[in-house]
């Protein structure tokens, strides 16, 4: 699958709102990661906030837990991919609601609302290029020292697991303390996410939020 949350339809989702759609202004987005939620568009259009218990997560610490095969572990050392951050954010959420076969829970209202917090140094990207051309990537969320994960895309091989690699390596270096990926699947099992129960990760949440990191 070229595109994907990164735990796409693993975790049961719970929607702790009505049906009414989501407002998705910075402040309300900002202050639903903080109380661990999340917004997705619904296939009859409509945005609503939801969580997910268990949890999914990539532990950064120790190092050892995050797993990175060793043929991945060479074309990251052979520099096949122009790793960017922040080089194009758009055309990276846009790749992840577009590559799909099965449909997409990124629509354009997602789209501004995400450019509008990435405006505001909340938003980012992480983009492997190749040949001039963007090949993969992932976006996601910056709250304090937590960084919720929510979709990669690819369309070249290793391209999305390249930006993860990235990723991590990034978060660690900056003293992150969680990375929230929502829920598991079978691809993120691989590199060493774990669920968690919903109550274990509140409390890492709340942890990791009040720490002082910094993306860029």
């Amino acid at each position: 699958m070229p595109a994907d949350r990164f735990g796409a339809g693993v975790a049961p989702l719970q929607s702790p709102t009505v049906t009414r759609p989501a407002r998705l202004d910075p402040n309300t987005l900002l202050n639903a990661y903080a109380q661990g939620i999340f917004p997705m568009a619904d296939r009859d259009g409509v945005i609503r906030f939801y969580s997910a218990d268990p949890r999914g997560v990539i532990p950064l610490d120790p190092p050892e837990a995050f797993h990175v095969p060793g043929t991945l572990r060479q074309v990251v050392r052979q520099k096949r991919f122009d790793v960017r951050v922040n080089h194009d954010f758009e055309a990276t959420m846009r790749a992840c609601g577009t590559e799909r076969d099965d449909g997409t829970w990124i629509n354009d209202r997602l789209v501004r609302a995400y450019c509008d917090l990435h405006a505001l140094g909340y938003a980012h990207s992480v983009e492997a290029w190749q040949d001039g051309e963007l090949a993969g990537g992932l976006y996601g969320v910056s709250l304090g020292g937590a960084f919720f994960g929510e979709s990669m895309f690819h369309r070249r091989t290793d391209a999305s697991k390249v930006a993860l690699v990235h990723l991590v390596d990034r978060l660690r270096a900056r003293g992150y303390a969680l990375l929230d990926t929502q829920a598991t699947t079978a691809h993120l099992k691989r590199f060493g996410c774990v669920d968690i129960p919903a109550s274990e990760y509140l409390k890492r949440l709340e942890r990791a939020i009040v720490l002082d990191c910094r993306f860029d």
